[in-house]
């Protein structure tokens, strides 16, 4: 089992707090065509297990090698956004309001984040054919930080945020 597998298979926290109804098709291509880009497949294979909702502990941190205002060393993945419009749930439909309301760079599709910061596929870059780059967008500081080259490779470098955790010189 590759480690894109490992993750995919344990993704998801047991807390149901955030899922969207199951995925379908239709879904996805109204997504796709409401939010004008392509939705990587590697998303997709996730959001059809459970369509967004709160991710699992071992896997809730992405490393980081420089600091950034959450962390020394990582930035948090509390939660995955799914495709739908449940009632008082941020889905990744609302990245067009929610890009608007924060001051965020376009094109982007939001996949988690808290309003002061957030992880979105960035589409700046990548032409038709290619798949975004994931990238940490920080509102209070006004920085980026690119996390992955595309999407899969962002769910195979996920980690525990306990597993990251810093000690003191001293060990403590």
């Amino acid at each position: 089992m590759d480690r894109f597998d490992e993750v995919k298979a344990t993704f998801w926290s047991e807390d149901l707090y955030g899922v969207q109804p199951p995925l379908t098709d239709e879904v996805v291509e109204e997504a796709e065509r409401e939010l004008g880009v392509r939705l990587p497949a590697s998303l997709l294979e996730i959001l059809r297990i459970q369509n967004g909702g709160q991710v699992a502990e071992r896997w809730n941190a992405f490393p980081t090698e420089v600091p950034t205002s959450w962390s020394e060393n990582h930035v948090p993945l509390d939660d995955l956004m799914g495709i739908g419009r449940r009632d008082g749930q941020c889905s990744l439909l609302d990245t067009p309001y929610l890009i608007d309301e924060w001051g965020l760079p376009s094109p982007l599709v939001l996949l988690s984040g808290d309003g002061h910061c957030w992880i979105a596929l960035d589409y700046r870059a990548c032409r038709e054919l290619r798949e975004p780059s994931v990238t940490w967008f920080d509102r209070d500081t006004d920085t980026e930080l690119t996390l992955a080259s595309d999407f899969r490779t962002f769910i195979e470098h996920l980690t525990a945020a306990d597993s990251l955790e810093l000690t003191d010189t001293d060990g403590s």
